[in-house]
């Protein structure tokens, strides 16, 4: 099958999220939380490189619209969370590197500054994650982190990821240091 054609819903939801795919028009509350959640997502720099070039509502309009077109095509899955009350995004998560060949993916996500704490990354992970192997056939999701990114990796441990291991000096950081990376995944 053409991976065009697969069937694949633009939200699914979780207890307090609606996780959706990208429209056009969701470029300035993109911008909003990007400039809000500037400093903890330039912490990280080898595994968030686009968080260190100066944010725009056009940037951020243009990954919305991209990630709208990439959803389409099956390229990857971005999608923006809202609470259900329709009236607070929270962040970004989706399925990346897809090989549908394979049945694997990797997982990436960041979350907006005020919503930071609650659980609410971790409950859109397992979202994905059930919905990848349950829906679309994935047997294999990864997640990759910097190995200091404390929040992220506790992402991933409670959304059942396993630690594989630590890839020694695997990212280079746009200052040219190297990082390490925690290598997590989740099987069938």
């Amino acid at each position: 099958m053409d991976d065009i054609l697969r069937d694949i819903p633009d939200q699914i939801e979780s207890e307090r999220l609606i996780l959706r795919s990208p429209q056009p028009g969701d470029g300035p509350i993109v911008y909003s939380a990007v400039c809000a959640s500037l400093e903890a997502l330039r912490a990280f720099p080898a595994s968030m490189p686009w968080a260190l070039e100066e944010p725009s509502v056009d940037i951020s309009e243009t990954f919305c619209r991209q990630s709208r077109v990439d959803y389409l095509a099956r390229k990857t899955l971005t999608m923006l969370l809202f609470l259900k009350d329709g009236s607070h995004f929270v962040g970004a998560s989706g399925l990346h590197a897809i090989s549908w060949k394979n049945r694997r993916a990797e997982i990436g996500f960041w979350v907006h500054h005020d919503w930071q704490g609650q659980g609410l990354i971790s409950e859109a992970a397992r979202a994905i994650c059930a919905f990848a192997r349950q829906e679309l056939g994935l047997r294999r999701i990864a997640c990759l982190s910097d190995e200091l990114n404390v929040a992220s990796r506790r992402v991933a441990e409670r959304a059942g990821f396993t630690l594989e291991g630590i890839m020694r000096q695997e990212r280079i950081a746009p200052d040219g240091s190297l990082r390490n990376t925690a290598l997590y995944a989740l099987t069938n």
